[in-house]
């Protein structure tokens, strides 16, 4: 297997809400493994997501899980996932469809240094960036 890095997000109890979600947006396939398949935890709901998974076309993986009871949920600002393409009008697709229920913090617009960029975050508190080619002039 080649190296690779994911990012896991780890959400309070809406992992299987967003896994549908980037689905929708970025396409794909979904894995979902419950607390129940592995014997549970103290305290956790059992049919909650203990690893969710979204393999997409464009070959990027996502993992997101359901925290456990103590277990820190959400990004606090420090993190952000960038989506990255010379596909400008899949780049629109992608932040239109991450926006919706958002809140976008820099409009998707060309920037300084020449390529299209904006950021967001979701309706689940990711942050998110995408940035690539300008549209064709």
């Amino acid at each position: 297997m080649a190296p690779s890095l994911s990012p896991y997000v780890c959400l309070a109890g809406t992992a299987r809400e967003a896994l549908a979600f980037y689905r929708s947006v970025l396409g794909g396939e979904v894995s979902i493994s419950t607390f129940a398949e592995f014997g549970g935890g103290e305290g956790v709901d059992p049919d909650a997501v203990m690893h969710g998974q979204l393999d997409t076309p464009a070959g990027f993986t996502l993992m997101v899980s359901d925290a456990m009871p103590g277990m820190a949920a959400g990004s606090d600002g420090n993190v952000a996932l960038c989506l990255t393409s010379d596909d400008a009008t899949q780049l629109r697709a992608w932040f239109d469809g991450l926006a919706e229920g958002g809140k976008v913090t820099t409009p998707m617009e060309r920037q300084v240094w020449g390529d299209e960029y904006g950021a967001l975050t979701d309706r689940f508190g990711v942050d998110w960036m995408v940035n690539g080619a300008p549209p064709a002039s």
